[in-house]
């Protein structure tokens, strides 16, 4: 089992608890590690207050399990709006939305691809590619890293979904006195 796995089982219970979602776990670094830990609200939102208070309630389960050898840094923080694909999950709930995909492998010559997210069939992404006719599958397996593209209509939804959830948490500070 890869130390990212053995984190998942450590921390996915505490992510869940908090209200969250674990989207990636990544340890980087040698000398001096930092522990990556990518999460988001049911709603793919995350903002700065929740990602503390997820630290906050993940430090105390990771001094006591030592997961890490030696120091390391605990980094939470939201996908972004330009996310990393990086669960099954992630290539249905951002069906038509642009993006690129880089495979393990070379595909008719190529290994990086622009389109359109097209979901899932059968443990395969289906991916709309630029300049083509036919919508392509590759197996999730054959994906080494995928994300969206930025783009204003998704930086737009992004920010519609912010602002409805500060509304929604009473927080909304569109300076109405």
């Amino acid at each position: 089992m890869t130390l990212e796995a053995r984190l998942s089982d450590l921390i996915a219970p505490v992510v869940e608890a908090a209200g969250f979602e674990l989207v990636r776990i990544r340890v980087t670094g040698s000398r001096t590690k930092t522990l990556q830990i990518m999460a988001e609200r049911a709603d793919k939102t995350m903002s700065a207050e929740d990602c503390a208070r997820l630290s906050r309630a993940l430090s105390p389960v990771l001094d006591e399990a030592n997961p890490i050898t030696g120091n390391y840094n605990l980094e939470v923080s939201s996908p972004g709006i330009d996310r990393p694909l990086v669960r099954e999950k992630d290539f249905e709930d951002w069906r038509g939305w642009p993006a690129k995909l880089e495979l393990n492998r070379l595909v008719e010559g190529r290994k990086r691809f622009k389109g359109v997210l097209a979901g899932l069939d059968e443990g395969s992404v289906a991916f709309d590619i630029e300049g083509e006719d036919e919508t392509a599958l590759f197996p999730v397996e054959w994906i080494a890293n995928a994300q969206l593209i930025l783009t204003e209509e998704l930086m737009r939804e992004t920010m519609k979904a912010e602002r409805q959830d500060r509304q929604m948490q009473g927080d909304d500070d569109d300076g109405d006195l």
